[in-house]
């Protein structure tokens, strides 16, 4: 089974629901070198201290989310979390 997946729409899904400002949610998808496709999510700063607070539990919980769908198509993903 070779399917494509899209990580920005299944990114924006998990998100979204989360953010107070939704309309600032930005995700570009950046390919590299190594073979890692490298996400970039930016949010406003008030969803970004939400997204990364506690540990960074939330985020964490995405990232294994994404990392087990790149992992079924043999993908590595990173995602990093920034702010405007």
């Amino acid at each position: 089974m070779n399917e494509s997946v899209n990580y920005i729409s299944l990114i924006e899904k998990l998100i979204r629901p989360l953010l107070t400002h939704q309309e600032d949610l930005r995700i570009k998808e950046f390919p590299s070198e190594d073979e890692i496709i490298l996400i970039q999510v930016m949010v406003n700063q008030e969803d970004l201290d939400y997204l990364v607070k506690k540990k960074g539990k939330v985020a964490n919980a995405i990232r294994t989310i994404i990392y087990a769908a790149g992992s079924r198509a043999c993908t590595k993903i990173k995602i990093n979390f920034d702010s405007y």
